[in-house]
């Protein structure tokens, strides 16, 4: 037994070993002595060892559900027959993690482009809001109404900076403006139009008027009278024609 310590001893101590695997006891020197009296230095080995055996059945575990969820999110890749051979290494585990993980990327790249179901939806949807018959009207009829867009963009942005509101005022606010803005100036006329006119001057108008109403028509038929009689055409032929008779 101490001839075999002894070589684990010379193998632990050589250059090529792990240097957290030897280390000398703190507690009393206990029986495993070399032959030349020192202690030996690795009598936690045993439990070290231990914890290996089990770290490498749960390597084999962690193999077992990482292939598992290849399976489910790799459906097309070949089962490599050397899969199930009995020891597992580190990099066939992070060989699996990486294909997993490369194909989730493509997945999330691939969702961020729309399906032709998505894009058919879309045009359909555009030729139902602007009442575009087929296909082909489908760009001139974008062309319109990104042309209408910037018209009434600038057309409310030149708005907003008139009437002094801000830019982040929706149009209900600024056709509310405007409305109270023609009320205001409405009002205003009709003051100065008052104003210049006067209730007596809109009375005596009216008076005017129907005085004009009450003495043009009997007017008018002495006149046509007078034209006949004489037997002319012009009205200011009439005064000379009398003078003549005269």
């Amino acid at each position: 037994v101490l001839k075999v310590l002894s070589r684990i001893d010379s193998v632990l101590r050589s250059p090529r070993a792990p240097p957290l695997i030897y280390r000398r006891s703190k507690g009393p020197v206990q029986s495993c002595l070399k032959e030349n009296g020192q202690e030996c230095g690795f009598e936690h080995l045993p439990l070290a060892i231990e914890m290996w055996a089990h770290q490498l059945m749960a390597l084999k575990d962690l193999h077992k559900s990482l292939k598992k969820l290849s399976l489910e999110l790799l459906p097309w890749h070949a089962e490599d027959p050397q899969d199930n051979k009995e020891s597992i290494r580190v990099e066939d585990l992070q060989f699996i993690v990486d294909s997993i993980l490369e194909e989730i990327e493509n997945r999330e790249k691939n969702s961020q482009k729309p399906s032709l179901p998505t894009l058919s939806a879309i045009v359909a949807h555009f030729q139902k809001l602007f009442d575009v018959n087929n296909l082909n009207g489908v760009y001139p009829r974008m062309n319109e109404v990104y042309t209408k867009l910037g018209e009434m963009t600038n057309a409310m942005r030149n708005l907003h900076e008139l009437l002094e509101l801000d830019s982040s005022a929706p149009p209900t606010v600024v056709v509310d403006t405007v409305g109270k803005l023609c009320d205001i100036i409405n009002k205003n006329v009709s003051k100065q139009v008052q104003q210049l006119l006067g209730t007596q001057d809109v009375h005596r108008i009216i008076n005017k008027l129907e005085e004009h109403e009450r003495f043009f028509p009997p007017f008018q038929a002495l006149i046509q009278d007078l034209l006949c009689l004489l037997d002319i055409r012009n009205l200011e032929d009439i005064l000379p024609t009398v003078r003549n008779l005269k």
